[in-house]
This record gives structure tokens, sequence and C-alpha cells, in this order.
């Protein structure tokens, strides 16, 4: 499952989507519900207070960050029953 939101080129005509990829569009204007918002979020909550010199070294602390993530810690931030109950309804196997 790949969440979209509602811009228009996810609706190309041209897009070849992969039998195996379903495609959940969110509702317009809501990105609270798509979950890599919540993982950016998590992500600046560390940045508080921080200053950076260089842009290197902003990139060199938010990849340090992202290290510190597993599975287990992406699902938790960004796991919703709705995107399991989208699975279920697509008869997705």
């Amino acid at each position: 499952i790949i969440q979209l939101d509602n811009g228009a080129f996810h609706f190309s005509q041209h897009l070849q989507i992969p039998e195996n990829i379903i495609l959940l569009f969110q509702p317009p204007h809501t990105p609270q519900v798509n979950p890599i918002e919540r993982l950016w979020e998590e992500i600046k909550r560390h940045l508080a207070w921080e200053s950076f010199g260089t842009l290197d070294e902003l990139r060199q602390f938010i990849w340090r960050r992202l290290e510190k993530l597993n599975t287990s810690i992406v699902a938790s931030i960004t796991g919703w029953d709705f995107i399991l109950d989208a699975l279920f309804e697509s008869n997705f196997s």
C-alpha cells in the first residue's frame, strides 16, 4: 500500500502501477493522516533548540536520527488501523 495525497500527478494516465501495489488516497487537505508527516514530526521534535552551522551538519543530524529508527518504531509512529482496514477491504493477500 502506498498512501498518496490527491496531487494531480498521482492520477496521470501515464502512471504505471504494478499489480502488487495498492494506492490509498487520503482525503483532500488532510496532511495529518499522511504517515510520512507523523514520521517527520518525530524527527523535527529532536531539532528543537538545535543550531547548525552548515546544511551538511543538519543533514548529518537528521541522518543520525533516521538511523535510530527501526521497523517497530516506524510502525508505532505511522501505523493506523484504517490502512489495515483498506488492505482487508481490497482483498489484498
